[in-house]
């Protein structure tokens, strides 16, 4: 083994693979579906105005709390496909999360397909169809060759990424800087009505419920982690790795508020960037067709995962490298097909019902009996140490 392989796989294996990786793989599998094309912000969060931070702030905190609990639970109970991980929580009734996931997966990667089709074809002149078949070429490649290329991929992809929409919103708070001002100060909030202060910290809520979706998607990385302290940093680092785009898009989105353009907009950030240049477009449409890559990569990797060990607990072989592409393929192939519903649509219906589910199937349950198993598990580990003492 050369030593540039072995520098990298130092990097990936040690403090970097403990603390960080985990987190880098939620927040490139949710870029996707949470945030490439602003939509998703506008309903859960910026539609409510100089209020909307307030929904923020319950999203950090509940992406973060989150994080630190399913990493924490994984590392236990060595659960690291999320079919073992929810049977440690909601015991027989897995299948619940199973039937959610799935539906969730196909739906997140269905909006991630409509917008990028479109978005591709508009700004890079692709056709809408060779856009799609294109990135569903690449996920099925990446899905084929496993974990490590996956690892590596969204690792530098979303670096590229978060570069990417740092650029754009810095380039539109800066020059809608007092509008954005103009809204905090006069506190406006016009765009809804009817609505109190429960109801912005439950749009967060809900935000995070139908997120909770991309969680299995990394813990296969869990693995390296040893203590506590590993998922607590990671947790925390997942919280900020995973609310930063969206404070970024909501305060781009305040120098425009309350205009219908933008806030009915199906891809909120193609209007705000409109007039900035051509190569400001062409560069959203490459960013976001590879958000869908990661979004799509990730999740699917995540089922690979969970059938893989559901074949070994009945005796039977892995799925080959091939059937695993296939698998990812057909999946794509489905979204694709659901991605003609129309975005507006998939996200204020589909999103919510769904959010749901996921809040009562897992984020509930890892929320209480979640910290229940951790602390069950430290008081029979000091009992033992007692008892040899």
């Amino acid at each position: 083994m050369s030593e540039q392989t072995q520098a990298k796989k130092s990097f990936f294996d040690g403090r970097f693979g403990r603390f960080i990786l985990p987190a880098i793989i939620l927040q490139s599998t949710l870029i996707g579906g949470g945030y490439a094309t602003g939509r998703e912000i506008v309903a859960y969060g910026a539609k409510f105005g100089s209020l909307g931070w307030v929904a923020g702030l319950a999203i950090f905190l509940g992406f973060g709390l989150a994080a630190f609990l399913m990493f924490e639970i994984a590392r236990i109970f060595r659960a690291y496909d999320y079919k073992s991980m929810v049977k440690n929580l909601i015991g027989p009734f897995w299948f619940l999360f199973d039937i959610i996931y799935l539906l969730l997966a196909v739906l997140i990667i269905s909006i991630m397909a409509a917008a990028t089709g479109s978005i591709v074809e508009s700004t890079l002149g692709i056709n809408y169809w060779v856009g799609v078949v294109g990135i569903a070429v690449i996920v099925g490649i990446l899905n084929l060759y496993g974990e490590r290329l996956i690892e590596r991929f969204e690792t530098y992809g979303t670096i590229a990424l978060m570069i990417g929409y740092i650029i754009f919103g810095i380039m539109v708070i800066t020059t809608t800087w007092d509008d954005a001002m103009q809204v905090f100060a006069s506190g406006d909030t016009s765009y809804v009505s009817d609505f109190s202060f429960w109801t912005i910290i439950w749009s967060g809520i809900i935000y995070v419920g139908y997120n909770l979706a991309v969680y299995p998607a990394a813990l296969f990385t869990v693995k390296r982690q040893k203590s506590i302290k590993d998922t607590l940093v990671s947790g925390l680092v997942a919280g900020v790795l995973m609310t930063l785009p969206w404070f970024l898009t909501y305060f781009a989105l305040m120098g425009f508020y309350p205009s219908e353009d933008v806030f009915g907009a199906e891809i909120p950030w193609l209007q705000m960037l409109d007039g900035y240049g051509a190569w400001v477009v062409v560069l959203f449409g490459i960013v976001v067709g590879w958000t869908l890559v990661e979004t799509a990569t990730g999740m699917i990797h995540a089922f690979l995962e969970r059938l893989d060990n559901n074949l070994e607990e009945l005796g039977k072989k892995k799925l080959t490298k091939k059937q695993s592409g296939l698998v990812a393929f057909i999946t794509l192939a489905a979204s694709v097909l659901l991605a003609e519903v129309g975005i507006m649509d998939l996200v204020s219906k589909g999103y919510t019902a769904l959010g749901y589910g996921m809040l009562v199937v897992f984020g509930l349950p890892l929320i209480t009996v979640g910290p229940y198993k951790i602390y069950k598990h430290f008081k029979k580990k000091k009992e033992k140490v007692d008892t040899v003492a």
